[in-house]
């Protein structure tokens, strides 16, 4: 075995069915006197359910999160956060209301604790995705990461099959690019492949059975183990076309990741043999990228950019915003080959 770098994440992780109930409890225990519930607009109810559990820790719900985490969203929830004396934020719902706790931690210093209610997996890492004038850019920093994440696989439950799937699938990828990351190390090799093995396994039941216990603490579990993968270690090309088509041409996210991923990984494949294999295995599969197309058509995800609302004059542009500042990959980053990803990601087709 080679040398290796690894930082573990200073973070408190509160897991199990009904934990919800702890809310209050863990409050205390980070010292916030006033807490400001998040949600996005669908989700008010379950903020004011959070609230009530709180009781005189609550200083409100503002519902107002969104994809991809406009400044201009942020600035409005912080002048709130303000304006009403919190001294700390509970994020509850997927990667878009935990974004915005995030982006509001790291401006103002205030104590955050998340509570996922999706596979997304931004609890539990120290990066910030913002969208200005149409512009998707990602920073890192502790002061981004929550103190404190719950996760209550009853909150899951009621995730629909076709969320279910994409935003699992959405996890899988931070497993993924962890095992060819620039700064990949065994430790975290270790959990990306669990996660990826649990959530292969979880996310085709759940689709058959929405309502399987099992299958969605599994999913869950997996989810948490890929999350910490994201958190852990750099990203590569399959983050970067993301984050380039969902600030760019505001593609729902979750459902990105699910159609680049396949595309991604084989774009990869011949620079990263023993990332594929470990891949492949964790999916039961005889290669990664394929395996990986399967599972998603195995739990009814999209699989083109076309059906998410991609215009086909829009590849070009996103293959040129796509090789300005790559992130670290182990197969060179080439304009050609990267419209070529992106056109078989257009029309849907097998990755090759």
């Amino acid at each position: 075995m080679t040398g290796f770098i690894y930082t573990g994440l200073p973070a408190r992780v509160v897991f199990g069915d009904g934990t919800l109930a702890r809310v209050a409890d863990e409050v205390d225990r980070l010292d916030v006197q006033r807490a400001l519930i998040l949600t996005t607009p669908a989700q008010h109810a379950l903020g004011d359910a959070v609230a009530a559990l709180l009781g005189a820790r609550s200083a409100g719900v503002f519902s107002g999160a969104v994809m991809h985490t406009p400044i201009e969203v942020t600035t409005e929830a912080v002048t709130v956060l303000r304006e009403l004396g919190a001294d700390g934020v509970v994020a509850i719902g997927g990667g878009s209301t935990i974004g915005l706790g995030k982006a509001i931690a790291v401006r103002t210093g205030v104590h955050q604790l998340a509570i996922p209610t999706t596979y997304a997996g931004s609890e539990m890492t120290p990066i910030l995705g913002e969208t200005e004038r149409g512009k998707k850019t990602t920073r890192r920093s502790l002061d981004i990461l929550p103190e404190t994440v719950i996760y209550d696989v009853e909150l899951t439950l009621g995730l629909p099959t076709a969320l279910s799937g994409t935003s699992g699938l959405n996890a899988i990828a931070h497993a993924v690019e962890a095992l060819y990351a620039q700064d990949a190390n065994p430790i975290i090799a270790s959990f990306a492949e669990q996660g990826i093995a649990a959530l292969a396994r979880a996310l085709p039941a759940i689709a058959a059975a929405p309502g399987d216990r099992a299958a969605r603490h599994d999913a869950l579990y997996g989810a948490w183990l890929c999350a910490v993968c994201l958190g852990s270690v750099g990203m590569a090309l399959h983050h970067k076309l993301c984050h380039v088509l969902g600030g760019t041409f505001d593609l729902p996210h979750a459902e990105t990741h699910s159609v680049i991923l396949p595309h991604a990984t084989a774009y990869n494949a011949p620079a990263a043999p023993d990332a594929m294999a470990r891949i492949a295995r964790a999916l039961g599969a005889d290669d990664a990228p394929g395996g990986l197309h399967d599972l998603s058509r195995a739990v009814g995800a999209p699989r083109s950019l076309a059906a998410l609302g991609m215009p086909a004059d829009g590849l070009d542009r996103a293959a040129d915003l796509a090789v300005q500042t790559p992130y670290p990959n182990p197969r060179p980053i080439e304009r050609a080959a990267i419209r070529a990803l992106l056109a078989r990601a257009f029309a849907g087709d097998r990755p090759s």
